[in-house]
């Protein structure tokens, strides 16, 4: 899981941001929102414009040159904040795997195709990488757990995906379950298109999949009835063969041809929901954009059932805030300098039955 996360030099982030995973208030209510002594589930609220959305895209950075998959393009342009004096960005994750603990932090003056350095890599006690940008550049503690990789064929832009793509280390090895939780990252929004990052390379069964079960429409239907979306969907065969989704009303109408915003991006949503049963990190951006504050509920308490890996969600939606729905730890709030969840934002102690939404709209938390 991740434990920390930390960026700075990036986009709108000319300071340093940190979230903190492993900051965990001794809450009685809602236990499901913490795994192994880390958040698992996060709503992270802020003006418009304070940089929710770069978060996200910073968080997957790592995604872009430890992995295969999908960044949709145009979303890391101008990727240096423009008050930036090192001349890249700084990014660290800190990861847990049981007792193993890793340490990964690197800098980047672009997008994926740019090479890495500063680059720093440490598991428990073993520095691994310590990667100065220089001359003296340390990956001695790679050679140590590869000594038959050959570096003199290294052409990779980073130390560690060169390595981690050229040895055969055990699946148990935390290194290796690093690269499996990258592998496993997703973000996703639906504003105006189903772009994502992380995962899988392509996501061409978009329009296709929900016709691989009928208990996939039979779900759908109901979260649409659940919605108050009054007509349902049925699978039909066009003229040129192919199968899509229509509306199932006396004139049947072509479902994403006519389908509102918000029912478009609750499919978008389902799909995720179907598609990536293995997923470790899910980051959804303005997830209810377009949802009644009953659906974002909904969503909400479908994310919390769903076990085995972490999400971040990005709202305005006040209506979210309350301790029926999650805990004061879970929810944060991003300003131009600094990230901090609820509790860590007042002096006040919050209980079970303080109005979250109503302290957050007096002001409480903007200290």
């Amino acid at each position: 899981m991740l434990k920390r996360f930390s960026v700075e030099g990036f986009k709108g982030f000319e300071k340093k941001i940190t979230i903190d995973f492993s900051d965990v208030r001794d809450y009685k209510f809602h236990p499901e929102c913490v795994t192994d002594g880390l958040l698992n589930t996060a709503i992270i609220y802020g003006k418009n414009a304070v940089g929710k959305s770069n978060f996200g895209l910073a968080l997957f950075d790592i995604v872009s040159h430890l992995t295969m998959n999908n960044v949709t393009p145009g979303l890391y342009d101008y990727y240096l904040n423009v008050n930036n004096q090192k001349g890249y960005a700084e990014f660290e994750y800190v990861f847990q795997f049981g007792e193993d603990e890793i340490i990964y932090r690197y800098g980047k003056s672009g997008d994926k195709s740019d090479f890495i350095s500063p680059a720093y890599l440490q598991l428990n006690s073993k520095v691994l990488i310590d990667n100065k940008g220089g001359m003296d550049d340390d990956v001695d503690g790679l050679r140590e757990l590869a000594p038959h990789l050959i570096w003199e064929n290294y052409h990779e832009n980073s130390d560690l995906k060169y390595f981690l793509y050229n040895t055969s280390l055990d699946d148990n090895h935390p290194l290796r379950k690093m690269l499996k939780f990258v592998n496993n990252m997703l973000w996703f929004r639906s504003l105006d298109e189903n772009r994502f990052i992380g995962y899988k390379e392509k996501s061409n069964d978009y329009l296709t999949f929900i016709f691989a079960k009928q208990e996939y429409i039979d779900e759908f239907n109901a979260l649409l009835k659940q919605s108050g979306v009054g007509d349902s969907v049925v699978a039909k065969k066009d003229t040129d063969g192919e199968i899509r989704l229509y509306f199932d009303t006396k004139t049947p109408m072509p479902f994403m041809k006519v389908a509102s915003s918000g029912t478009k991006a609750l499919y978008t949503f389902y799909y995720w929901h179907k598609t990536a049963p293995n997923v470790s990190f899910m980051y959804i951006d303005e997830f209810d954009a377009f949802y009644h504050y009953e659906l974002s509920e909904t969503i909400v308490s479908i994310l919390e059932k769903m076990s085995g890996f972490q999400k971040i969600l990005t709202s305005h939606n006040t209506n979210l805030l309350s301790n029926r729905i999650m805990r004061p730890d879970c929810y944060f709030i991003l300003m131009q300098d600094k990230l901090t969840s609820l509790s860590n934002a007042t002096e006040r102690e919050l209980r079970e039955g303080h109005n979250l939404e109503k302290l957050y709209m007096s002001g409480e938390f903007d200290g």
